[in-house]
């Protein structure tokens, strides 16, 4: 401020005629003259320094707290992938519940089955319907005994044990390796139908000697059909990947498109030793 009052006591004791006088009406003020002019304004500055300047915004506090932090977003992710894997890791094996014993599959068995079984499924007490050693060697009795069930059904067989007469010696007889378990999964009852019916859930497995499940493939949609004489699971290029006569006790089993199943038994054809079906209920 003192150098402003001292430049006004200047132009006051200067003559009118004086030469800086006429110098100074003579010509205009440059930018040097407005700058010693001017009055210096601290708010001018301030607001010449704030030009430029970026602004920075500052959430309320209610909408930093519906926000989490960058640590608590990470606690959070770390959390859902630790469920995503466990969820995504196969559970161990669950020996079924079952309401009686079985001839053909041991517990082994049906514990790795039961990590191939629908997630609707799981847990379900499995109860057998239909067993060739109680109710004997019969499609029709199959048929019947599956009537007022409505559930899925775990097929399970045993080929024979290997027994044959040899070609020279027919009155003796050769023992070959143990029984073959095979079998199929329907996602519905065994019934009587026109046509193929049946859902994606439908697979055929083998134990060779280690489990080995074909699931549908996509390619068709024949998974299971119920003759008379006969009934077939899966189906392609005029081969089933499973069949079993009227009698329960001849089989075949061929590659087909349906699965993409190899022979589920030794051989193509084979003779029935047991038959189980349970009802998942």
């Amino acid at each position: 401020m003192l150098h402003v009052a001292d430049h006004i006591d200047t132009l006051r004791t200067t003559p009118a005629g004086s030469d800086s006088g006429a110098s100074s009406r003579g010509r205009t003020a440059g930018p040097q003259d407005r700058r010693t002019a001017a009055p210096h304004c601290p708010r001018m500055d301030a607001g010449r320094r704030m030009k430029g300047v970026r602004w920075r915004y500052t959430r309320l506090p209610s909408q930093v707290e519906d926000t989490p932090s960058g640590e608590e977003g990470e606690e959070e992710g770390e959390e859902e992938e630790k469920e995503a894997a466990s969820a995504q890791a196969p559970e161990d094996p669950v020996e079924p519940q079952l309401e009686e014993a079985s001839q053909v599959l041991g517990a082994l068995e049906m514990r790795q089955l039961s990590l191939h079984l629908p997630p609707s499924v799981t847990g379900r007490s499995w109860s057998l319907a239909f067993c060739t050693a109680r109710d004997g060697f019969s499609l029709r009795s199959l048929y019947r005994q599956m009537e007022g069930h409505s559930g899925p059904v775990l097929l399970a067989l045993k080929d024979q044990d290997g027994q044959r007469t040899t070609k020279f010696f027919p009155l003796q007889t050769a023992r070959s390796s143990a029984p073959q378990m095979f079998g199929a999964f329907s996602s519905s009852e065994f019934r009587l139908s026109r046509g193929f019916y049946g859902t994606g859930e439908t697979f055929l497995f083998s134990f060779s000697p280690q489990l080995k499940v074909f699931k549908w493939t996509g390619s068709n949609s024949f998974f299971v059909k119920g003759d008379v004489d006969s009934l077939m699971m899966g189906s392609g290029s005029g081969q089933f990947g499973l069949w079993l006569d009227g009698d329960l006790y001849h089989g075949g089993s061929h590659p087909c498109a349906t699965f993409n199943n190899e022979v589920l038994a030794r051989r193509e054809q084979f003779c029935i030793k047991d038959l189980e079906a349970w009802v998942l209920s």
